[in-house]
């Protein structure tokens, strides 16, 4: 079964890091994809940029109409997301709990339902 794992995160948040704390930091999630991958639960790990980039897109006419986004305001926003593939449920939440920082800030857990083929 499949779960997306997702990672929130702020600038407040980000700006409480010393910047000497981020080499061991970004170690950390490091050996987390590394060792996850190897087992072949992890299929990929993807940090998003920070919400100032996001856009919002339409169709209008037939063409993309982009404005800024993200969707919602809030404080919060998406930094990163992860899709395992795992035996079960259990064992999804057993990964999440792994995720650096998972004793400092949730992870949310999402069960996939719907896969569509990639080589379609």
């Amino acid at each position: 079964m499949k779960y997306l794992l997702l990672i929130y995160g702020n600038q407040e948040k980000w700006d409480s890091i010393l910047a000497e704390s981020w080499p061991a930091e970004i170690a950390k999630q490091d050996a987390f994809n590394r060792k996850y991958h190897e087992s072949g639960e992890l299929i990929g790990g993807y940090g998003l940029s920070d919400a100032a980039a996001a856009r919002l897109v339409r169709r209008k006419d037939g063409a993309p109409a982009v404005t800024d986004g993200p969707y919602l305001e809030a404080k919060e926003y998406i930094a990163s997301f992860y899709l395992l593939d795992c035996e079960s449920e259990e064992r999804a939440y057993e990964i999440a709990a792994e995720m650096p920082w998972a004793d400092q800030e949730p992870v949310e857990v999402w069960p996939i339902l719907h896969e569509s083929a990639a080589d379609l």
